[in-house]
């Protein structure tokens, strides 16, 4: 019973059955007021016809004898037919019936008149002086004596009689045949809606299990089954968005076990690399305070220079961690505004022009124009030149070169950092944005490196949707490139 089809197959039910119900009653009301009408406008002559026969009322004497006479001749045509002869205000003055079968005394006029006129839309329905309540369909015409209306003769059809045979023939044969008819109908139109609803339904419980089986399997499984993307049904609709939510569930599951895997192994790096500046410097100056007067001044020095170097590597290491966990965190928003690249490549050049000086490399400008402006984070592109800028000087060998280009495209400003300095191998090309990642020649070039410098670039750039690439050749040098958009462009 919780099943949709079950729910649907019972809603069905009852709505036919209401249906049915309903349509049963419609249709007898109908038929009723048709064989009143028809009966009404058959009969419609019989009060004139026995009007016509003698004069019942002179001089407001009715003839109740000659009445009597006529009723019983109209009822042996018409058994239905109960004649009643009326005054000008509807006081029954006699009839043909047995006196005590007559409960009331007087007939509304107001339909009366109505059907004489002929202003009423049949069936009209008069007042039974047989019932209390009941109203059923009759013939009228005017009794009168010469110019004077004298009263009306009143016809009721269907009387008691009417009623006697109609109660009689309600078990017949015809009627068991009716409701036999009607609950077949009913019964194959429920049938019918059964199987289309099966039909319709069949399609959303195989969509039902295989839900339950992709769930079931913690979205490891891809769905069995074939989804429209367009043109279909709502169940084809329903199909498509769960085969393309499951595909990002599994897809986000993924990446959170690629990002467990990186927090773990982020953890293991963090160790290691908080753990071997701190041990260099507990090592050194555990030597100052134990041998700190039999060591000369000279290597005094030394050691507080070492430990200095390695303090300045934890502080830069312990810096860059956080500048990385805030930009993963989606804490941090760019402020976008318009900025000249030209003036803060310069800036850039500026800044570290004598740490170029100190290793004896030159620090070159190449700007195709002058008046690049783009939109962007301009302290955070600031960092991302910094770290490229920095990591191009320490790998760059003494008497090298490191450029910063600019080049105008059309919808974008294209910004790049090269040196001539060793270059990448290329199997360490799709590493290099790794956290902590380090290589060979990056160590022995600069050992304090906290190794989070290009990752910090990557995720700066990625807040800007901008991609960095990179070119390299050994022995030939490093080109890194980004692309930020023209002001126009933006604006």
């Amino acid at each position: 019973m919780n099943t949709l089809f079950a729910k649907l197959s019972i809603a069905l039910l009852v709505i036919v059955a209401l249906m049915g119900t309903a349509f049963f009653l419609i249709d007898r009301n109908n038929t009723r007021l048709y064989y009143e009408e028809l009966t009404q406008r058959l009969n419609a002559p019989i009060a004139m016809y026995v009007t016509g026969q003698r004069q019942l009322i002179s001089d407001g004497v009715p003839d109740i004898d000659s009445l009597r006479d006529l009723a019983g001749q109209a009822m042996v045509i018409n058994p239905t037919a109960e004649i009643y002869l009326l005054d000008v205000d509807g006081k029954i003055l006699g009839h043909g019936l047995p006196p005590e079968t007559v409960m009331r005394d007087r007939v509304d006029l107001a339909p009366v008149r109505a059907l004489i006129d002929g202003t009423a839309r049949m069936p009209v329905h008069g007042d039974d002086p047989r019932s209390g309540s009941t109203r059923k369909v009759f013939s009228a015409f005017e009794v009168r004596s010469g110019d004077s209306l004298e009263g009306y003769l009143y016809v009721v059809l269907g009387g008691q009689t009417y009623e006697a045979l109609a109660n009689d023939i309600t078990g017949s044969h015809v009627g068991e045949v009716s409701v036999i008819i009607a609950l077949v109908i009913v019964a194959a139109t429920a049938t019918i809606g059964l199987l289309v609803f099966g039909l319709l339904t069949r399609r959303l419980m195989k969509l039902s299990s295989e839900m339950r089986r992709v769930s079931n399997s913690g979205f490891d499984l891809e769905p069995a089954i074939e989804a429209s993307s367009s043109g279909g049904d709502e169940i084809d609709q329903l199909a498509h968005s769960f085969v393309t939510m499951s595909r990002k569930i599994r897809e986000q599951l993924g990446q959170l076990k690629e990002n467990d895997r990186l927090r773990r192994e982020l953890v293991s790096n963090i160790s290691h690399d908080l753990r071997t500046p701190l041990s260099a410097m507990q090592g050194y100056l555990e030597t100052l305070v134990i041998r700190g007067e039999s060591l000369s001044e000279k290597e005094r020095n030394r050691y507080l220079k070492i430990a200095r170097r390695h303090t300045v590597r934890l502080g830069i290491l312990i810096g860059d961690l956080f500048e990385l966990s805030k930009l993963d965190s989606a804490s941090v928003t760019p402020n976008l505004e318009a900025f000249s690249v030209p003036e803060l490549m310069q800036d850039i050049a500026q800044e570290f022009q004598l740490e170029a000086d100190k290793k004896h490399i030159k620090l070159l400008l190449d700007f195709e124009t002058n008046t690049a402006f783009t939109i962007g984070d301009i302290c955070l592109i600031q960092r991302v030149l910094e770290n490229l800028v920095r990591n191009a000087i320490r790998f760059t060998p003494e008497g090298g070169e490191v450029t910063l280009s600019i080049a105008e495209r059309p919808r974008s400003v294209a910004v790049a950092v090269s040196d001539n300095g060793p270059g990448i191998p290329d199997e360490d090309l799709p590493k290099i944005f790794d956290r902590f990642y380090r290589s060979g020649q990056g160590e022995k070039a600069q050992p304090d490196s906290s190794g989070l410098g290009l990752a910090i670039v990557k995720r700066i750039l990625d807040l800007h949707d901008s991609r960095i690439t990179v070119v390299s050749k050994i022995d030939a040098g490093t080109r890194f490139e980004f692309e930020l958009p023209l002001y126009r462009q933006a604006a």
